[in-house]
């Protein structure tokens, strides 16, 4: 049971409303929510749910409804990582799926399974995160980037020769979005467990066996 219930769309707030207009504008054209900024969309949030370009995110977008506030900054942020990252859309999700891995986080793997699909990433690969850096099979780029988000999770911190290894293939934007990205997933995962946020039905069929 969550611990934090999702608020239904039709009790959604105005101020709630217009964050997640605003929000899943910004994931249609992939520029990032500007805080404040102005609904564009008349379905907008309402329409949570029922969006063919991927997860729904409907009791993310329920849950956080119960804190206009709160949405406004983490969505405007979380679309900065997810869609003005300077890193290439494989990079991301191979990121956030060793957090959700390493966090044993259900929803977020779902998610990222899925979108990590359209973006290039194959299933074997995608199962393959989960056993980390050291399985074989991976190119050295993608070992670089997974030890990178292990380093980050386990001590808070890129290891030297893992950032000069980076620093190879990445250039200062991108190192430091690499960075962000795997803090703002971990933060991610705190949240999903924390509140038990269900999964939606879309993804269930992503959803990870044991965790």
């Amino acid at each position: 049971m969550p611990r934090i219930s999702p608020q239904p769309a039709t009790d959604w707030s105005p101020e709630a409303r217009a964050v997640f207009d605003s929000f899943r504008d910004a994931a249609r054209s992939g520029v990032p929510a500007v805080p404040g900024g102005a609904a564009a969309s008349p379905a907008g949030a309402a329409a949570a749910g029922t969006d063919d370009d991927g997860p729904s995110g409907a009791n993310v977008f329920g849950t956080l409804a119960r804190h206009p506030a709160l949405a406004e900054a983490f969505l405007a942020f979380n679309g900065h990582v997810l869609y003005g990252s300077s890193l290439p859309p494989r990079v991301s999700e191979l990121l956030i799926l060793r957090v959700a891995a390493l966090r044993r986080c259900g929803y977020e793997w779902a998610q990222h399974a899925l979108r990590g699909q359209e973006v290039g990433i194959t299933a074997e690969e995608i199962a393959r995160v989960a056993e980390g850096p050291a399985a074989a099979g991976w190119s050295a780029t993608d070992r670089t980037l997974l030890t990178a988000a292990d380093e980050l999770l386990d001590g808070a911190a890129v290891g030297a020769t893992t950032w000069a290894a980076l620093a190879g293939f990445l250039d200062e934007r991108q190192l430091m979005d690499v960075v962000v990205t795997v803090g703002a997933y971990d933060l991610v995962a705190m949240m999903f467990l924390s509140f038990g946020v269900e999964p939606d039905p879309d993804i269930v069929p992503y959803l990870p066996e044991g965790w």
